[in-house]
């Protein structure tokens, strides 16, 4: 993401350009929607919001966090999350920083294609060993649970980091397919480390989604949850994050956030309490339906019509992973398609930087099974989607 941002600001692009059509970013459109709760526009501060807060975060969050997981998908079930099964950090990837630092000697397992920063993040810890998961785009990068189950007997795994809706591909467990991942890690104990951030984003079936209904106890069960205000309230810029889990795992990643990143910001802390009230969170997730799925249509629609193919409908997240083949030669390869975008104002991402590849440990003269895809993003506003597609429909043509 620093490369493409930083390519786009040497053509002139600024955040927030009307100019530009911003369809590689990979935050949502954080303004007003319609049904949505009102935005905060302020914040007062409490005497004690002048202190540090604790690196596990301010207790009245924690406890707001787990009581919304209780809401949402614990209703009834004997086993429940309390404070003690969550910490507060600065943003998404101090969270999983702080995860992954906590991590034994192990054999840790990530899937291909899928978020780009996780490349850095297996790269910098030592003790464990990065495996990668060759997903199969003729079988829509699914991975069901029988596939899991081969993967860690096979491999040997002791963890599992992937995103779940997928970021890149959008695509997404859940139901029982979901149900027989958390069984096979309680069974072979193998911790999930599952990243929830889109789970407001999810197009087929009833939503939000999380593992954390498939759990059976909470502090037994080896599955720990990653997500926060940055995409599923529309407030990146807070970096107020969260993970749940076992409360054996949260001390330790309470512990490793005490020397990585000291603790999250006590006034944003404070003022994100009142967000995870659970009528408030109902609201913001019905407003996101209603805004992006039509978005969610109309970049399906604009690409395939332009003869770009969307691999897999998105069953979550607000990206299309867009397949460059039927595109004549060059604009078929994912770097010169991003290049001559940037030349009519548009961003997006090419595929290739998907193929995580911690510690380039992969042969860099193999390729890429991504060099002929383009991850394409509806998070902005309608009209600069809207105004994105249409560059790009003018721009093909121009071949």
């Amino acid at each position: 993401m620093i490369y493409v941002t930083t390519e786009a600001t040497a053509r002139g692009w600024r955040p927030g350009d009307p100019s530009w059509a911003n369809l590689g970013q990979g935050s949502p459109e954080t303004g007003p929607l319609p049904g949505a709760p009102e935005r905060v526009t302020g914040l007062e501060l409490e005497p004690a919001d002048h202190h540090y807060a604790p690196v596990a975060g301010l207790p009245e969050l924690r406890e707001a966090v787990a009581a919304l997981y209780n809401h949402r998908y614990r209703r009834g079930m004997r086993s429940q999350y309390t404070a003690e099964n969550v910490a507060i950090s600065g943003g998404g990837r101090a969270a999983l920083t702080r995860a992954v630092a906590s991590l034994g000697e192990v054999n840790l397992g990530h899937v291909l294609p899928d978020y780009t920063a996780y490349e850095e993040l297996l790269s910098v810890f030592r003790l464990f060993t990065p495996i990668p998961i060759l997903l199969e785009r003729e079988r829509g990068y699914a991975f069901p649970a029988d596939a899991l189950r081969r993967e860690l007997l096979g491999r040997g795994l002791g963890a599992l980091l992937l995103s779940n809706p997928s970021n890149p591909t959008g695509s997404h467990v859940r139901g029982e397919e979901l149900a027989g991942w958390v069984d096979c890690a309680r069974e072979l104990d193998c911790t999930l480390l599952l990243d929830e951030f889109y789970s407001h984003y999810v197009w087929e079936g009833a939503g939000p989604v999380s593992a954390a209904a498939y759990v059976e106890d909470v502090n037994r069960d080896p599955v720990v949850i990653f997500d926060g205000l940055t995409k599923n309230w529309r407030y990146p810029g807070w970096r107020v994050t969260w993970t749940v889990g076992p409360r054996r795992v949260i001390e330790a990643i309470s512990s490793a956030g005490s020397f990585l990143d000291g603790g999250g910001n006590a006034p944003l802390q404070r003022a994100a309490i009142p967000l995870l009230d659970p009528e408030h969170a109902e609201r913001e997730y019905q407003a996101i339906q209603a805004a992006f799925a039509p978005k969610r249509e109309l970049v399906r629609r604009e690409l395939e019509d332009v003869g770009i193919r969307v691999e897999v409908p998105p069953g979550g997240t607000f990206y299309a992973w867009a397949c460059l083949e039927d595109l004549p030669p060059p604009w078929n390869e994912g770097m010169t398609f991003f290049r001559r975008a940037l030349e009519w104002k548009v961003i997006c991402v090419p595929g290739e930087f998907f193929d995580v590849n911690p510690g380039k440990r992969r042969p860099q003269g193999r390729g890429t099974r991504f060099g002929r895809h383009v991850r394409i993003s509806f998070g902005p506003p309608h009209a600069e989607v809207q105004r994105g597609l249409e560059r790009l429909r003018r721009m093909i043509p121009q071949v």
